[in-house]
């Protein structure tokens, strides 16, 4: 492996950005945040949209900063949040800022494309995608109904990382993981379905070639180049979809672990060779996304820190330090208050506060007072809901799982961490924090041959940080209050 070999990392998650630069050196990774921002959505004429351009002028501020340090990129590598999409008109300009995932366009349009399209069943059968109503197959159908302008005048349809690395490069491709989250893909053929782009009215042509994380995308245009005071650096289709950049990061040792992207949203899954589509899969609403080298990461989304961030926005007299708002938390009597995260009315209410004390009314529970009552019952919600999909993991994979990892910036809430060994009944490792970045920044070592395989990636990630380590405790307890959960989401009709 060469040494001090930098490559630049743009990790966009759907609250907020950074541009990151990652050199390795001597088996070992170094990561250095370069510049951090906000990814804010915008509201207006009753909608919600991404800032594309914000985006790309972060991007382009990073790259600066770049030039000017005389930092040696060798290569550039762009990951974001899953299932939205830019429309580019036939003149090669972007038509509209995107609409972002939480926009209520989508509400009633996946039942009503599987009553007039196709059905929940065939949509499963082709993709293995789980269902949720903002899925780009929805959005698209949802845009087709409403007679949407910049749809109906897309030349090319561009996911999110695709599309800024199309705003870097001029090249438009369609990347392979960042595909598999859009409910349009099928992992057996590993292409765009045609049944299920005829069904919004597109066709193949309407998005970039398919390539796999590792292909070069092309070169930063001239325009670009003038901007930064860079030359021609590659961009590199990195896992475009962060959580398939995170996965690749993960620590393990061997394939015996299930892993926790833990965010704005909770990922748990595994990596498995195959996808698994089947009626249990399917009955769970488990979701076959693409991987790097081949691999399927099954995997099930969980409404994760989205919860606890909006009700920071709205809390006005708490700690403004993450740490003292938990220690205050975990003064709060245990189980008080449970809540299924991955309810409906958590999606994007007026106010997240109001939205949990009202579950608990409705569920005849302790009604939370405060941040720190409302914080605790987050938190154990959160670990309870991780058990219960834990265990349809357990169920459906074909090795057994000793380990959990957890990566992303949840790792670093020690007490979710314990909450969540306790309840699972696991090992639980927690680290890297940048997991995203780091799985993004070693596809590109790779693609430099720098690094041989995955296993490589892994053993290097491992070898460059110390994971903190966790074992359950209060095993009595937490079954219980398992019980109690199960029961909750019984009363409110969810799973």
């Amino acid at each position: 492996m060469e040494s001090n070999k930098c490559f630049f990392a743009v990790d966009l998650g759907a609250t907020s950005g950074r541009t990151i630069v990652g050199t390795l050196a001597e088996g070992k990774v170094n990561l250095e945040e370069l510049t951090r921002f906000d990814n804010n959505l915008i509201e207006t004429g009753g909608h919600f949209y991404w800032d594309i351009y914000a985006l790309y002028n972060e991007i382009i501020k990073g790259l600066k900063l770049v030039a000017q340090r005389n930092i040696p990129i060798a290569s550039i590598g762009i990951d974001t949040w899953g299932v939205d999409f830019v429309c580019i008109g036939d003149d090669g300009a972007i038509l509209r800022n995107p609409l972002a995932y939480r926009d209520p366009h989508t509400f009633g349009k996946m039942e009503e494309f599987f009553g007039n399209e196709v059905s929940k069943e065939e949509v499963y059968r082709i993709t293995g995608i789980q269902f949720m109503n903002f899925n780009s197959l929805f959005q698209l159908y949802a845009m087709k109904r409403d007679g949407n302008s910049a749809f109906k005048n897309a030349e090319k349809i561009l996911f999110m990382p695709d599309a800024l690395g199309w705003m870097l490069t001029g090249n438009a491709v369609c990347e392979y993981t960042i595909a598999s989250t859009s409910q349009m893909l099928d992992p057996r053929t590993k292409q765009l379905d045609e049944k299920l782009l005829a069904s919004v009215g597109l066709t193949r042509d309407k998005f970039g070639t398919m390539v796999n994380p590792g292909h070069c995308i092309g070169t930063l245009t001239e325009e670009v180049q003038k901007m930064t005071g860079l030359g021609a650096i590659p961009v590199i289709a990195v896992a475009g979809h962060d959580t398939g950049s995170a996965v690749a990061a993960v620590p393990a040792k061997d394939e015996n672990f299930a892993y926790l992207s833990s965010g704005t949203w909770s990922l748990m899954g595994i990596e498995t060779k195959n996808a698994i589509i089947n009626d249990v899969s399917y009955e769970r609403n488990f979701t076959n996304e693409g991987g790097i080298e081949g691999t399927t990461r099954f995997l099930k989304n969980i409404c994760g820190m989205w919860l606890y961030e909006r009700c920071r926005k709205e809390w006005t007299d708490a700690p403004k330090s993450h740490t003292e708002l938990i220690a205050e938390a975990m003064k709060q009597p245990a189980f008080q208050s449970i809540i299924n995260p991955d309810d409906s009315m958590f999606a994007n209410p007026s106010s997240m506060v109001d939205a949990i004390r009202q579950y608990c009314r409705e569920t005849g529970q302790h009604v939370p007072e405060g941040y720190a009552e409302i914080s605790r019952c987050i938190f154990e919600s959160l670990a309870l809901r991780y058990r219960q999909v834990f265990g349809y993991l357990k169920e459906m994979s074909s090795f057994p799982i000793y380990v959990l990892h957890i990566i992303g910036g949840g790792s670093l809430n020690d007490y979710l961490n314990q909450f969540t060994s306790n309840s699972t009944g696991v090992e639980v490792l927690a680290g890297p924090q940048e997991g995203t970045a780091l799985g993004n920044i070693m596809i590109q070592a790779k693609t430099a041959g720098d690094v041989k395989d995955i296993w490589d990636m892994r053993r290097i990630i491992a070898n460059s940080l110390s994971l903190k380590h966790f074992v359950p405790q209060d095993k009595e307890l937490w079954e219980k209050a398992y019980g109690r959960y199960l029961t909750v989401i019984d009363k409110k009709g969810a799973c």
